[in-house]
């Protein structure tokens, strides 16, 4: 490298600090102003520091600088080239000497700096006398922005009666300018709009609480604050920034009534529940800070009930208990509200209650008549005489006037039948004996009604016991099925019995049990009270022979402990078993079984086997009629399929028609035959008939007629696919009159005549004039 040395250029904003008023103009104004020059010597390159203004307004270039190599002999002979960041825009430079000037309005927020290159040639040789030098050029700041509040509109919440110095929430305002250099960039906060509630600290633009305030007095705040920048100097840029302060809520109003005393009423008609009034206490305070619970307090009667309505916030008055005119008119009751949720820091402002008085009159209302008690129970004893008094019901009106009232029973038809009530006294009493064992309980229902107003009514239950008398014997709970062995031993216990008893004992049942006093001196049997409400049957002697008493029958005399007591006789059978000494119950109900049909094993046996020999008997008849079906043969099924399968009833169309239905559907595939042609029918019959008339039934003309027709019937699709039979008609040679058949009614009348029928004689007579005057017609 030679002697040259980089260049470093700083042009430099002039920052004027204002001594008078006409000195801010000036800057304002971005005027040049100049300074005394310090001249420094490099190695190759000269330079002196000269300022311009950042904010170029001047149409003019403005000289800023200059480039000077200390190889210039000031002839011209060099040539100064600059190149670089806003070389031949921004900046210009004079290839004479060196001077830079200043072509555009430079903005420092833009761009801050700009890098450049410079350099010296020969302007004969075209060689460069210094080699090319970097400097950068720095654009100074001036106050040229405002601040700027970019988060705005700003909304903030503080609690109510917040103490001073809350902070309620930060604005921060921007400034472009370079906060580096100078106080362009400076701000100071300031509140132009907000006294004396709240106040700002001027260099964070923190908002803080100046003096408490009530929501209740004003729930919102619009606070203006104001930044400035050069410290809030004279003539420095401001902006302003809206503050919204919503005040939010806190606990610090009690409820309070409305109303000292209110006034109230209810019927006495009105049921439990029934809504009597309401009460409400206002609460400045909104949302859960205003919610209350109401109680009642001094209401020695409770009667009375009340609730909280969580969306209105009343209280609700209602009917705990029936309230009665002519006991009590008039209730007076005292209501408190509360807050249900207390802020602790207004404890000291008081308690957060209120309580009002409530009197409530009880209006008079047209009552039913009230029983004496709520329901009755009544108890008779059973079998009591028609007309037995049960008991009595009283009801009276609670009203001024008592009005006499009537009894009935209101009830099924079934009870009506059993009691009766005097409407008058409201005696109840029997219409029929009562069973209490058919029904130890009746329920009634009583009914009283006013005789002035028979809409009012009342109702009362009645439960009637059927008091027991011992009026049912006792006796056997079953049918007994006692057995005994042939060969039993004495004393020996063929059978456990017992007792059941339909009345009902207070001290419970007890039966005595014994043989009847006919058949006490029996050896046969005895019985033995275990004085437990069962007995044992014991043998009286050893072995018992079949063939001599098949059945014992004991008559047992069962008593009860009842007021009289009650006996019954009971009679218990024994059957005597083909058994050693232990009883087969199932053998010994087999014995019993056929001793009752009168038969003897042997019996039975030859009857079953009689029964079995016919029951092969029929099975064997229906297998053979089974199989004799089986071997028919199979051409009589067929036909028997063929006749059931096929049906015709439809009426045809005479012989021609054979479009009625098509018969090929009957017929299979396997079936079908060749078709041929059928020949001219009508040509034939008739040149057929005019040879028949010379010919007989034994002629060849005749024969070959029959044949052709049964060849053409065998091989004609369309017949029927069954046998039937054709018929043909023919007439010999033997009649006088002719032939009279319609066979050759195809020819024309022109080629017939018809006046030989005038000759046949008088039979003919009237054909012979049809004939003729058709004839007539039709020539």
């Amino acid at each position: 490298m030679n002697s040259s040395v980089l260049l470093r250029l700083m042009v430099m904003l002039v920052q004027l600090w204002p001594c008078s008023p006409s000195t801010q103009k000036s800057s304002a104004q971005n005027t040049v102003q100049s300074f005394t020059a310090v001249r420094r010597v490099k190695r190759g390159w000269l330079w002196e520091p000269l300022f311009a203004t950042e904010e170029h307004i001047s149409p003019d270039p403005v000289y800023i600088g200059q480039l000077k190599s200390d190889l210039d002999k000031q002839d011209g002979n060099l040539k100064y080239i600059l190149t670089g960041e806003g070389a031949g825009s921004f900046f210009v430079i004079d290839e004479y000497n060196g001077k830079i000037y200043v072509m555009q309005k430079l903005d420092r927020e833009k761009k801050p700096f700009y890098t450049l290159r410079a350099q010296a040639i020969n302007r004969s040789t075209q060689l460069p006398v210094e080699p090319e030098s970097e400097f950068i050029i720095k654009v100074r700041d001036v106050n040229d922005n405002e601040p700027q509040f970019l988060d705005g509109p700003y909304v903030a919440t503080v609690p109510e009666m917040s103490p001073e110095g809350t902070s309620v929430t930060q604005v921060t305002a921007t400034d472009a300018d370079d906060p580096s250099y100078g106080n362009s960039a400076r701000l100071l906060y300031s509140l132009v709009q907000g006294q004396p509630y709240f106040s700002v600290e001027p260099k964070t633009g923190v908002i803080r609480m100046a003096s408490q305030v009530d929501r209740e007095t004003k729930d919102q705040y619009l606070v203006i604050i104001q930044a400035k920048d050069m410290v809030g100097q004279p003539g420095a840029f401001s902006a302003t920034a809206t503050v919204t302060i919503n005040v939010s809520d806190i606990n610090d109003n009690p409820p309070k009534f409305q109303q000292q005393l209110y006034y109230m009423s209810v019927s006495e008609e009105a049921p439990v529940g029934t809504t009597i009034g309401k009460v409400f206490a206002e609460d400045s305070d909104i949302g859960d800070n205003a919610a209350m619970d109401y109680f009642i307090e001094a209401d020695n009667s409770d009667a009375f009930n009340i609730v909280t309505n969580n969306e209105t916030q009343e209280g609700i008055i209602s009917l705990k208990k029936r309230v009665d005119y002519e006991s009590k008119r008039r209730y007076s009751i005292q209501v408190k509200a509360v807050n249900r949720y207390i802020d602790e820091r207004f404890l000291k402002e008081g308690p957060f209650e209120d309580t009002t008085i409530v009197k409530i009159n009880v209006e008079d209302a047209d009552e039913p008549p009230v029983f004496s008690l709520e329901s009755y129970v009544m108890e008779i004893v059973e079998g009591a005489m028609r007309g037995a008094l049960v008991g009595v019901v009283t009801a009276k009106d609670p009203d001024e006037d008592n009005s006499p009232v009537r009894y009935s029973i209101v009830h099924s038809t079934h009870l009506k039948r059993l009691f009766s009530i005097n409407e008058h006294n409201g005696a109840i009493i029997t219409t029929e004996p009562l069973d209490r064992e058919i029904a130890s309980w009746h329920n009634i229902t009583v009914t009283a009604t006013e005789t002035r107003n028979p809409e009012k009514i009342a109702e009362a239950n009645v439960y009637v016991q059927v008091l027991d008398v011992n009026d049912n014997a006792p006796e056997f709970p079953k049918n007994y099925e006692t057995f005994v062995c042939e060969n039993a031993v004495s004393g020996q216990l063929i059978q456990n019995i017992s007792a059941v008893d339909q009345d009902d004992s207070g001290e419970g049942h007890h039966f005595y049990f014994s043989l009847a006093q006919e058949d006490a001196n029996s050896s046969h049997f005895t019985v033995k009270d275990n004085q437990d409400n069962t007995a044992g049957i014991f043998t009286g002697k050893s072995g018992f022979r079949r063939d001599e008493q098949f059945f014992f029958y004991l008559p047992i005399l069962i008593q009860d402990n009842g007021t009289p007591p009650l006996t019954s006789t009971n009679t218990l059978t024994v059957t005597v078993c083909d058994c050693d000494t232990e009883v087969n119950i199932f053998y010994c109900r087999y014995g019993a079984f056929m001793y009752s049909l009168g038969l003897s094993t042997e019996a039975l046996v030859a009857v079953l086997a009689c029964m079995l020999i016919f029951l092969v008997f029929f099975l064997a008849i229906v297998t053979i009629r089974q199989q004799q079906k089986k071997k028919l043969p199979f051409s009589e099924k067929m036909e028997e399929f063929r006749e059931n399968i096929v049906s015709y009833d439809d009426e045809g169309g005479g012989e021609e028609d054979t479009e009625a239905f098509d018969i090929s559907a009957l017929r299979t595939r396997t079936v079908m035959r060749t078709h041929k042609p059928r020949k001219k029918v009508a040509s034939e019959i008739q040149s057929i008939y005019r040879q028949s008339l010379q010919a007989g039934p034994d002629s060849a003309i005749f024969r070959q007629f029959i044949s052709e027709k049964l060849e053409e019937a065998n091989t004609d699709p369309s017949v029927p696919p069954y046998d039937s039979l054709q018929t043909y008609a023919f007439e010999g040679t033997g009649s006088l009159a002719g032939s009279l058949s319609s066979l050759g009614s195809i020819t024309s009348d022109m080629d017939q005549s018809y006046d030989y029928l005038a000759d046949w004689g008088p039979h003919f007579k009237q054909l012979a004039g049809m004939y003729s005057s058709h004839r007539t017609v039709g020539d």
